[in-house]
């Protein structure tokens, strides 16, 4: 019987998400992350199929992070922005991580559907939740304004992550502001004049 690995999947993944968020996927390695567990490579592979299996693993937990962050509440601000600030703080203070999740280059092309579901989980379909009920909005409209504005976001976000632009808190809340009710008030128009 072979002895029993000195770490568990759950462990290795840990350690391989925070040499991740420090040093980015791309000094993800074999040999890295045995050097951090401090023993030889078998433990990894005992684990996981392959390093992009284990890949595939950390970009889960790594959307989990993310989603704790989406999650977070600020008192007086409206369920949706609350969500793209936490992005734009996830970008701001995991750097690293955002550039995993949202700046990866793929495979192919998606269209915006495909991206929302595939790489957005629950997130952003509690998005679309909060407004249709917050502004009474259809799901197509929520889901052009969502688009819209999560598109603004993401380049706030990628600006900040690649450490290329500063933004206050105050300038993100106004920008985000702005970009919203420009969206809303576009959309609302647009069916006015029907």
């Amino acid at each position: 019987m072979p002895p029993r690995a000195k770490y568990t999947r759950e462990e290795i993944t840990e350690i391989a998400l925070g040499i991740v968020a420090e040093s980015g996927v791309e000094s993800l390695n074999a040999r890295s992350l045995a050097e951090a567990m401090g023993t030889s490579t078998r433990p990894i592979f005992t684990a996981f199929r392959n390093m992009e299996e284990l890949e595939s693993t950390v970009r889960e937990s790594a959307m989990r992070v993310f989603g704790e962050f989406a999650e977070r509440e600020t008192p007086d601000m409206p369920a949706f922005k609350q969500v793209g600030v936490q992005m734009i703080t996830f970008a701001k203070e995991k750097p690293k991580l955002f550039r995993l999740l949202f700046m990866k280059v793929q495979d192919h092309t998606f269209n915006f559907e495909e991206m929302f579901s595939s790489m957005l989980g629950v997130t952003a379909d509690k998005c679309i939740e909060y407004i249709m009920n917050d502004y009474s909005l259809s799901k197509e409209d929520a889901m052009t304004l969502f688009r819209h504005v999560w598109i603004f976001t993401y380049g706030i976000g990628v600006l900040l992550s690649s450490n290329i632009c500063l933004f206050s808190e105050n300038e993100i809340s106004d920008m985000l502001s702005v970009q919203f009710r420009s969206m809303l008030i576009m959309i609302k128009s647009s069916h006015a004049a029907k």
